[in-house]
């Protein structure tokens, strides 16, 4: 890691919750800390809403997804536009109606307070263990750029997310989400134009997408009514849509965000931007993926990406067993640079044999990295 690197760090972890403390300096009712003071704008509750959703796991999996599978997980996407439409219809004008505090409020409200009880308690179980996830995954990377016990990590982090948000509410929690998301995507549109701009010159970025294509990376839509495929169109317009309307309408991770606007119109229209957002944010991240896949196949890759792992596996009694796998791996790599090269170079029916030759030699590299793993 580099100065910048460190500069970005510290202002992600350290200053914007910092700055959010300081804006939400004063507020005292319960009102102010639970729902924040009705001066959220629409902006501010959608990029709060769209960071909720789109947290570490994302950035650091759905790169990986498309890398291994391609970009077809978008299509457990298609259905979220619709289900926040039904959202800002139906959803949003009741609480807001109500003026209830938490989704489960609603429940007690139309049925009992042992409905309300139950609402709620399963919310925290099941929103206890993505959190724990989700602060696990980020303490990964963290702990091996920064050298730190794996478990130092997660205190530090889980703990500086604790005192903010006790501290200061609701608002802080969407102003700090603000911002954190801001650099999520200033980094992501870096790490895009870095990635583009990384690819091997020996061919052009239309022809890299088409080898990507080829090989099932750019697959993005699929027709198909088989049930046992795991994405397709229907399964995510369907299921998709069915899955956002719970998160979205009854999952007070998310309606604490938009409960938190000044208005009505307010909360729907960051719920309308989220609708318009998503699904080709979703896009570009997993494009980023391909695109990573696409320079690693004529940048070597490492036969097993976790370093730190990888380095203490070759200490045990496995070093000679993954030598080999890496010698393989590597003999593999030079196959699948050749055939692409092939690919982009020869004539329409030799093309067709060094595609399929590439595709075999790509099924390998993944049996051996699963080996390894």
């Amino acid at each position: 890691m580099n100065r910048l690197d460190y500069l970005v760090l510290i202002a992600t972890i350290l200053a914007i919750p910092l700055y959010g403390l300081w804006r939400t300096r004063g507020s005292a009712s319960l009102g102010q800390y639970l729902k924040g003071d009705a001066s959220i704008r629409w902006a501010t509750i959608g990029l709060s809403v769209l960071a909720t959703q789109a947290g570490p796991i994302t950035f650091l999996s759905m790169p990986g997804q498309a890398y291994e599978s391609g970009i077809g997980f978008i299509q457990n996407y298609f259905g979220q536009p619709l289900a926040l439409v039904v959202v800002c219809a139906v959803f949003v004008p009741i609480y807001q109606r109500l003026k209830v505090y938490t989704a489960y409020q609603y429940l007690g409200q139309r049925f009992d307070r042992k409905t309300q009880l139950l609402g709620a308690f399963l919310f925290l179980v099941q929103r206890g263990i993505a959190a724990g996830i989700t602060i696990y995954a980020p303490a990964i990377v963290l702990s091996a750029l920064l050298g730190w016990r794996l478990n130092l990590t997660i205190w530090f982090a889980g703990g500086l997310v604790i005192i903010y948000t006790v501290v200061g509410g609701t608002k802080i929690v969407s102003i700090t989400q603000r911002y954190q998301m801001i650099v999520i995507l200033v980094g992501m549109a870096i790490a895009f134009a870095v990635a583009v701009y990384r690819l091997s010159p020996d061919m052009s970025f239309e022809g890299m997408l088409s080898v990507a294509g080829k090989m099932g990376k750019l697959e993005a839509v699929d027709f198909s009514v088989d049930p046992h495929k795991r994405y397709t169109f229907w399964s995510g317009l369907i299921g998709g849509f069915f899955l956002a309307l719970s998160y979205f309408g009854a999952d007070q991770s998310q309606v604490q965000r938009y409960l938190a606007g000044g208005s009505l119109k307010e909360s729907r229209l960051g719920l309308l931007f989220n609708a318009v957002v998503k699904v080709p944010l979703q896009f570009l991240i997993l494009l980023l993926g391909a695109i990573v896949f696409m320079f690693y196949q004529f940048e070597k890759p490492p036969v097993y990406f976790n370093q730190p792992a990888y380095q203490r596996a070759m200490e045990s009694g496995y070093a000679s067993q993954l030598k080999a796998l890496q010698t393989q791996f590597d003999d593999v790599f030079v196959q699948k640079r050749a055939a692409i090269r092939a690919v982009s170079s020869t004539s329409s029916n030799e093309r067709d044999v060094a595609m399929t030759r590439l595709r075999d030699l790509d099924a390998q590299a993944r049996e051996l990295r699963d080996r390894t793993k």
